[in-house]
């Protein structure tokens, strides 16, 4: 089966559409989206990339991203949203590559949250990104059906273009994780934290944290404490996240400085 039709935007209607189909995405008015049609529009006028993905002329996917520091050298991917499972989000984010490349952009970055599995295992494994800070309450409590009301951690995560194109294979992150610590484990569905001083440590997700948020804030607050605390204090030391064990655990290495 072909693959979804991937176009930039340029006329209001496609924006107002594009805009609609965040409302319906987030859960939220479509008096008040994630990213309105106005800005789409001025982002589209000023140069930066905004562009859906069409499936049997129907609009199933959209991209908003925008020139980002260091100037030059950096674009900044604000949002994406699509229909999951079909491959939509990969064919957008490969599109939005070879919109940066032929501009002499060296890489994309965006943030995301951290305790949505599905997000990392596509951001750190399909993609290749790699997170490079931890960004706590980056946009205030969040009141839509994707975030539910919880505090909006996220990481910055950065897309290296000019790193070989292939997507890391499904091993990539067991390498070497004999001698891994569980810095924090997912025991029961709840978080446990463990020794943090080993080279190499395991930070676990919860299963699905968005069911969680509506089912027991209270366990969904727990974890994102944990995370905070845990993926965010390695960060912070200087520590890198190599990669995403079992579709469930970050996999963090500890240079010797952090490690110390």
């Amino acid at each position: 089966m072909n693959g979804p039709e991937i176009r930039e935007l340029h006329a209001m209607e496609e924006f107002a559409t594009a805009s609609r189909l965040y409302a319906r995405i987030w859960g939220r008015d479509t008096t008040s989206p994630p990213v309105s049609a106005e800005v789409m529009r001025a982002l589209s006028h000023a140069g930066n990339y905004v562009a859906g993905a069409y499936e049997d002329g129907r609009l199933i996917g959209a991209s908003v991203a925008f020139f980002g520091d260091p100037i030059a050298t950096t674009l900044h991917s604000h949002i994406t949203g699509a229909a999951m499972g079909r491959g939509i989000g990969l064919a957008l984010k490969l599109h939005q590559r070879q919109w940066a490349l032929a501009r002499g952009l060296k890489r994309i970055t965006w943030t995301y949250d951290p305790l949505i599995r599905r997000n990392a295992h596509f951001n750190l494994v399909k993609l290749g990104a790699r997170p490079e800070e931890y960004l706590t309450s980056f946009y205030g409590a969040m009141e839509d059906a994707i975030n539910g009301g919880d505090e909006s951690d996220r990481v910055l995560t950065a897309w290296d273009l000019t790193a070989p194109t292939e997507t890391l294979t499904p091993g990539y992150a067991s390498v070497g994780l004999a001698a891994a610590a569980h810095a924090l484990r997912n025991h029961g569905g709840r978080p446990e934290t463990g020794p943090a001083d080993a080279a190499t440590v395991l930070v676990d997700l919860p299963d699905d944290i968005e069911a969680l948020r509506r089912q027991d804030a209270g366990a969904a607050r727990a974890w994102r404490l944990a995370v905070r605390h845990t993926l965010g204090g390695l960060l912070a030391e200087g520590a890198r996240v190599i990669g995403f064990h079992d579709r469930r655990s970050y996999v963090v290495h500890r240079t010797p400085t952090s490690a110390a």
